[in-house]
């Protein structure tokens, strides 16, 4: 079976954009098959015969194991980012089943770049006091965290202002 890898870098924050080119790949014939940090890995498949559907989840096993009773397959895991791949041919393929469960996803990302980022801001804060030169990075590091981490919570606004349209 004919194999490719690509080299791709994603901010945690674009998930949907890493999705949809995924799922570009799919559509054009290429199905992801392995993961790994910055590194995806397809096979040759029909065109449009998978949807490609990823979430961060911490690891569990009886989780993956109700994916693939539903005709999913685990693809693998980077950190806490879990990869699945369906067959179109057995109908929609979402992993997410409403508006709260994707709100509550995006608390999952979001309380992940909150965390790294104020961790990074004291590393910084004491890097800098100190009088450590890279002190700087975990500053940058921190900038740039919570800035995703805003782009997070436009996106659970959107959904909220969603939710509330349909109720």
């Amino acid at each position: 079976m004919e194999k490719k890898t690509v080299w791709k870098w994603f901010f945690v924050w674009d998930f949907d954009k890493e999705e949809d080119w995924l799922n570009e790949m799919a559509d054009e014939g290429w199905v992801l098959c392995g993961v790994g940090f910055c590194s995806y890995t397809f096979e040759r498949c029909a065109p449009e015969e998978y949807t490609v559907r990823l979430e961060m989840k911490k690891p569990d096993d009886g989780y993956i194991s109700f994916m693939e009773e539903t005709g999913a397959e685990y693809i693998g895991r980077v950190v806490q980012w879990i990869y699945f791949r369906k067959r179109n041919e057995y109908g929609p393929f979402d992993l997410f089943s409403d508006m709260d469960s994707r709100i509550e996803h995006l608390d999952r990302i979001g309380l992940s770049l909150r965390i790294i980022g104020i961790a990074n801001l004291l590393i910084g804060l004491v890097n800098s006091i100190n009088r450590q030169s890279i002190g700087w990075i975990n500053l940058l590091c921190a900038t740039l965290l919570m800035y995703g981490l805003g782009r997070i919570r436009g996106k659970q606004e959107a959904l909220e202002r969603e939710r509330t349209l349909r109720e």
